[in-house]
Order: structure tokens, then C-alpha cells, then sequence
């Protein structure tokens, strides 16, 4: 016996001291315990030239549906591939793809799969451009949480979202995907969003990698057409362009994404002063920028570069660390480094960048996506709930003349129009695996919110384009019955995103003439309005008693639209983008720049004033602001500075309203725009009662500005907090550089 229990304990510490020199031998890029960065130089010591260069590169796999994503398919994928962009929403595929990497090559490098998952994954909610309407960023928050939760457990390790371009040219289709006009709530929700997707910890299998886009200035494509020349000064790309990266790198944001276009003559994706001087060194980013698709291979149209290589060349060393879809890194990047055109030390640094988000994402311990099934993974209630409410907080009342809206003694109610029972349309454009019968149509969402209440007859009237004038006579006839006549009008999901541009964002003249017909019957005229841009509506505002601006709310949309109809639900939206009396106005916007004569310089032919304002929105209730209190009239540098303005319900329901700062400072040695906004807040008022909206002032953040090269400063002299109609002066005593 005794002999026995030596021999097991010799065979037990033989074991230890196997396992501990099985640890010791295995590389530190593998070891769970050592800190990112010892993984990422270890891994980065043992890799080859030919390595380093796959894991800058990324193709797709499975299949796009985007008209502008189209590529031969990648059938045969090398293993070493650095990333994929995964159009699949089974995680099979990318498990057996992810097999590959980490069993059939040298070093077991796992991939890294992106996808556009831009607002919802199939759980598709409003636009982003709608949900910077609910002005509440964390709610925004919420559904980028749920859009994470959704692709990761689908394979997708990485959106190319968000989208915080500051866009002024409602032409332009991509004005969609962004937040709208100011530079201050593109920043507030591009950093919710990051927090929505990344969470806490990027390994838990519920969080995904966000990538900030398009970096910079995409947004000012000239007349609203995408990819072409953006002419953008070194003071207007820090007063107005940088802001939300700056914040949301400051987030923790993982990647950022070039944009397409030519920056004043250098294109972005060649651009070495934004994403290496300002990004990599400035700001001090450790993640990577990844190339927008085929933007590489663009520097030759745009000529900068007269072949892959020299673009290859250019990008790189600008600062772009993935291809997506030139295959000129892939194809030259070695030589490149061989020929002493590109560095070793600027290769190894962007290596160690994509590794490095590859390690936080916890790849290297969990390369697979567990099985679950869809029911596990989507529309799930509390997904489908935050689809509800952002949707309901992000409509827009325009209009409401004589409290026409709600309407609660309509018992016949006219249903018209080409937007009635759409689902397709409602999604909006990169709507990721979103599904058209997920959606809940404006038609059925008014059906069931007038169950017993009211008899609705419904005709579609005409399509959204054409001549087809047939379906009027109908949409006339039942008009003629009807209390009330609710016509539910917009634009296509493929008339806004990308490669969408629209040389006039009045609606077609069909619709328009389908507004003339029915406004004859002296019915009162509710529109209804989806669109992914803001809309020219001079023409139909006369027509119309009321507008809601529904935007393309995604698949919980009619619910929230009935609600709001019915009176059930009190819209709370106010537009994050000014809506233009016409066309010909663009750009307009609200923190424009002071102009030389004030009291000339208007259009002779129409008004100068936009239609629907920045910030403009209308409830079903009444708010009234009380005076402004400050807690100081003069401050200096290192004092604190608060104002607080008391706002009631006077009106006879409850409601959310949305309070917006905004400061002025008339004189300065760099002209400022007329308004800038610093600070917003949004709270329910109940029927009766007063809330305080306070705002605490940081001095040099929100009276400061910035120059041309980025420096921040703040003057002396007279500045202003304006909130709506109300205005208090504040003087600085002191100057800081």
C-alpha cells in the first residue's frame, strides 16, 4: 500500500511538471493570462512577410444583395485571409471558414468577419437619420446593444457602423445613415451607438467591434453626388467635420473606415494628415482603419495613382491598414515592403492593430459562434419593444392645424396611398437581414389601433412614380365617405442610401397630384410621410391640415404611427436635419455662418427661411419655458457656470419634451456659426407640473472653438445661452490658448 501511494505521488508531480513545461513551451500569444499587447508582439515576432500582408485583407463571404456590392465570388478563400465580410446569417458558414484559419495554417490566426449592420441586424429599427430625432442617445444605445446581440450570435464579429458624417444635402442618399445636420449630435450619437455595440467587454459574445465612418467629409460631396470631390477647408474640417470622431474615438471606438472621397485634392484613403497625423498620432487610435469597399483601387479614377500599386502604396502608408475589396494589398503590399517602398516598422504596426482588435474580441479563445437557433437570436420581446419606442420617439409632427391630429371623433377614416401597406419600403436601405414580412404596415397598425372605434377603407390611389393615374377615381370615392382622409405617401427603401442621389427631393409629381385630387373633397388631410431624407414640401404643406414625418422606421413602424394617429401616443420628435422650403435652397442649415448683409442677400423668387427648422417639432400638448437662471454673469478660467430653465406641461396630456441649448458668440477672431448646439435633454412632463433642464458648462468646451489646425482656444467677451426664444449674455474674463 505504501509503496503504491509513492508511486502515484511521483506520477502526480510528473504530471504537474509535465503541464508546467507544456505552459512554458507554449507561445505567449496563446497564453488567455499574459495582457494584449505581450500577445500581439509575440504573435507579430513569429509571423512571415506573406503572413502579415493576409491579414491586412478582406474579401466576403456568402452572397450581397447591394446593388453597389457586387464582386465575383470568393469561392476559394485562402485560411490566412485576414477578414471577411459575412453576408450570411447562419454562423455555419463562418464556423467551417473559421476551422480553416485556425487549424489548416501555421499560426492559427482567427478571421475577423464584418458585416453593415447599420441600424438593426433583423430586428431592423427606424434609420439612424430618424433616431437622432428621438433626441434620446440612450435609447440609440439600447438598439445597437440588441443589433450586437443579434449579429454576433449570427458569426459577425464587426459592424461598419456608425455612420456620423455631418450631412447638409438631403440629395445626397446617404444623409440616411447619418445623424443629420450638427456636428455636436453626431458626435452625442455616435458615441452612444459605439457603446451600444462594444459594451463593456467585447468578449462576451454579445458585443460586437464598431467602425466609425466615413472618415471625413463624405457628407460634403459636392450637390449631394456620391463620390466625387468634397472641397473642405483645414478650419471647416475641424469646426464641423471632426468633432464626432474625436468623441467617439475618445469612446473607445475600435476601427474607423476611409471614406471615398477627394478631401481638396487628396482623396482620404491617401490622405496621411487625417488618419495617421491627426487619428493614429494625435489622438493616439490603437485599433485600425479599414478601407471603404474598393476605395483603393478608386485612387486611380480619382487621379492620384496610376495603378493598384501605387494605390496600394499611397493608402498604406497614409494610414489604411485593410484592404476591403481592392485585392492591391494582397496583391502588392509584399513587394511593395521588399522594394523599401513601404516600411517594415508601418507594416508591423498595422498587423499588430488588427490583432490586437482581434484579441479583445476574444477570437483567439473563442473562434466559433455558438449554435442557437432564430428564435434564440431574434425579435425577441424586449428587441421588438425598443424597436417600438424608438420608432414612436423619432416621428415627427410638422403640422397640426387646428388640432386636427388626433383624430378621435373620425368613425370613417380614408386609408390612401402607395406607403398604406407597404413593408418592403418601411426598412429603409441597409436594412442587413431584415425581412419585409417582420414589418408591421402603416394599414395594419391603424386597423387594429381603430378596432371598434372607427371603419377604415383603404385604396392605394397610385404607385410611388409613374403616369398611372387609374387608382384615383377609387381613392376619391372612398375619400368621399370618410370623416377624415389619411394619406400615407414617400419614397422607395432604394431611393435613399447608398449611390441614391437625387437631383431634387421633392416627392414624384404623382403623388403630389393624388394630394390635389383628394384635397378638393374639403376633408381634412393627414400625410403621412416615410422617407429616408428630409422632403421638399411647399406644395403638399398647403394641402395638408397635418404632416407626420415617419420617416422609414423599421419593422415595428405602423404600430407607433397608429398610436400617434389615434392620440394614444404623443410624439415627442424633433428634426436633426432642417427641412428646405425647396430644392434649390440646399444647403441650408441651421448653424450657418453670419453673412455680410444680413438684411440682403435673400432669393428673389422664394423664401430664404426653410420650411421646417432644425429642432422643430410639434406635440399634443404645451410646453412653456420660464426665464433662464445662471448661476454667474461673469466667469473666468477654472469657475463653474450652470443655467437652468423651468419648462411646464400646460396643455391636458403628458408629455416628452426635448430641451436644446444652444450658445452664440457673436464676435470672435474666427467667425462662428450664428447658433451652435451644446447640449440637449429630453423628459417626460406630466399634465401640470414643472421640470428644471439644467446645464453645466465646462468654459473652454462649450464657448470654446477650434482653428485650422485643431488647437482649441477661448476668448474673452459676451457669449450667449439660448434656449428656444429665450437668451442670457455671460462674459468671459478670461483668454486661454
Amino acid at each position: 500500500m505504501k509503496n503504491r501511494k509513492i508511486a502515484f505521488l511521483l506520477l502526480l508531480a510528473a504530471s504537474c511538471n509535465l503541464t508546467t513545461q507544456s505552459k512554458k513551451d507554449q507561445p505567449v500569444y496563446k497564453d488567455a493570462g499574459r495582457s494584449v499587447e505581450e500577445r500581439v508582439n509575440d504573435l507579430v515576432s513569429r509571423m512571415t512577410l506573406d503572413e502579415k500582408v493576409m491579414q491586412l485583407n478582406q474579401y466576403t463571404l456568402g452572397r450581397s444583395d447591394n446593388a453597389n456590392n457586387m464582386a465575383d465570388p470568393v469561392n476559394d478563400i485562402p485560411a490566412e485571409i485576414g477578414s471577411l465580410i459575412y453576408f450570411s446569417s447562419n454562423p455555419d458558414l463562418r464556423n467551417r471558414l473559421q476551422k480553416r484559419a485556425m487549424e489548416e495554417t501555421r499560426l492559427g490566426i482567427p478571421v475577423i468577419f464584418g458585416y453593415d449592420v447599420i441600424h438593426g441586424y433583423r430586428t431592423v429599427y427606424p434609420i439612424s437619420l430618424a433616431q437622432a430625432c428621438s433626441w434620446n442617445p440612450e435609447l440609440v444605445k439600447q438598439a445597437c446593444a440588441v443589433a450586437a446581440q443579434e449579429a454576433r450570435m449570427s458569426g459577425v464579429d464587426w459592424t461598419f457602423s456608425p455612420m456620423i458624417d455631418v450631412a447638409r444635402d438631403g440629395r445626397w442618399g446617404r444623409v440616411s445613415e447619418g445623424y443629420g445636420e450638427d456636428p455636436y449630435t453626431n458626435a452625442v450619437f455616435g458615441v452612444a451607438s459605439v457603446k451600444g455595440y462594444q459594451g463593456n467587454d467585447l468578449s462576451n459574445g454579445k458585443n460586437i467591434a464598431a467602425c466609425l465612418k466615413h472618415y471625413i467629409g463624405y457628407g460634403a460631396s459636392e450637390a449631394g453626388r456620391d463620390y466625387v470631390y468634397t472641397e473642405i477647408s483645414r478650419q471647416t474640417l475641424w469646426d464641423t467635420y471632426m468633432l464626432p470622431y474625436e468623441e467617439s474615438v475618445k469612446a473607445g471606438v475600435a476601427t474607423l473606415m476611409s471614406s471615398f472621397n477627394d478631401i481638396s485634392g487628396t482623396p482620404s484613403t491617401a490622405n496621411h494628415y487625417i488618419l495617421t497625423g491627426i487619428l493614429k498620432q494625435r489622438w493616439g487610435h490603437d485599433g485600425f482603419v479599414v478601407s471603404d469597399w474598393g476605395a483603393i483601387a478608386q485612387l486611380c479614377p480619382q487621379g492620384v495613382a496610376k495603378d493598384n500599386k501605387e494605390a496600394a502604396q499611397k493608402a498604406f502608408n497614409a494610414g489604411v491598414d485593410m484592404d476591403m475589396m481592392n485585392r492591391a494589398y494582397d496583391n502588392h503590399l509584399g513587394d511593395l515592403v521588399k522594394e523599401g517602398k513601404v516600411s517594415e516598422e508601418l507594416l508591423n504596426d498595422a498587423v499588430r492593430r488588427v490583432l490586437r482588435v482581434k484579441f479583445r474580441l476574444g477570437l483567439f479563445e473563442n473562434p466559433y459562434t455558438p449554435q442557437s437557433t432564430e428564435k434564440e437570436r431574434f425579435l425577441l420581446p424586449q428587441s421588438l419593444k425598443i424597436a417600438e419606442q424608438l420608432s414612436e420617439e423619432s416621428i415627427v409632427l410638422l403640422k397640426n392645424e387646428n388640432n386636427t391630429l388626433p383624430l378621435k371623433n373620425a368613425s370613417k377614416i380614408a386609408v390612401i396611398g402607395p406607403m398604406a401597406k407597404s413593408q418592403w419600403h418601411l426598412l429603409g436601405s441597409w436594412r442587413a437581414q431584415g425581412k419585409a414580412e417582420d414589418a408591421i404596415t402603416v394599414y395594419d397598425g391603424l386597423e387594429r389601433e381603430f378596432k371598434d372605434k372607427a371603419k377604415l377603407f383603404y385604396a392605394a390611389g397610385c404607385d410611388f412614380d409613374g403616369e398611372d393615374k387609374s387608382g384615383f377615381k377609387k381613392a376619391v370615392t372612398i375619400a368621399k365617405e370618410a370623416d377624415a382622409v389619411v394619406v400615407c405617401l414617400g419614397e422607395k427603401a432604394q431611393w435613399s442610401g447608398e449611390n441614391a442621389s437625387r437631383s431634387t427631393i421633392a416627392l414624384p409629381q404623382i403623388q403630389e397630384e393624388l394630394v390635389i385630387e383628394l384635397k378638393k373633397l374639403g376633408k381634412p388631410v393627414i400625410l403621412l410621410l416615410s422617407s429616408g431624407r428630409p422632403l421638399e414640401l411647399n406644395r403638399l404643406e398647403k394641402l395638408s391640415n397635418a404632416i407626420l414625418q415617419i420617416w422609414q422606421p423599421g419593422i415595428a413602424g405602423g404600430n407607433p404611427v397608429a398610436g400617434i394617429v389615434a392620440g394614444r401616443i404623443n410624439p415627442s420628435g424633433k428634426l436633426s436635419i432642417t427641412f428646405p422650403y425647396s430644392t434649390g435652397q440646399i444647403p441650408v442649415y441651421y448653424n450657418h455662418r453670419q453673412s455680410a448683409r444680413p438684411h440682403q442677400g435673400k432669393y428673389q423668387d422664394i423664401p430664404s427661411a426653410p420650411l421646417y427648422e432644425f429642432a422643430h417639432g410639434l406635440s399634443y400638448t404645451t410646453f412653456e419655458y420660464g426665464d433662464l437662471k445662471q448661476s454667474a454673469l461673469k466667469v473666468g478660467k477654472g469657475d463653474k457656470l450652470s443655467i437652468e430653465v423651468p419648462v411646464t406641461n400646460t396643455g391636458n396630456i403628458d408629455g416628452m419634451e426635448t430641451v436644446h441649448w444652444f450658445i452664440c458668440d457673436p464676435v470672435s477672431s474666427i467667425s462662428r456659426p450664428v447658433k451652435e448646439l451644446k447640449h440637449f435633454e429630453k423628459q417626460m412632463i406630466k399634465v401640470g407640473e414643472t421640470k428644471i433642464f439644467r446645464f453645466e458648462i465646462d468654459l473652454e468646451k462649450v464657448f470654446g472653438f477650434v482653428d485650422g489646425e485643431g488647437n482649441r482656444f477661448l476668448e474673452l467677451g459676451d457669449y450667449y445661452i439660448i434656449v428656444k426664444d429665450k437668451k442670457v449674455k455671460v462674459e468671459v474674463l478670461t483668454e486661454t490658448f
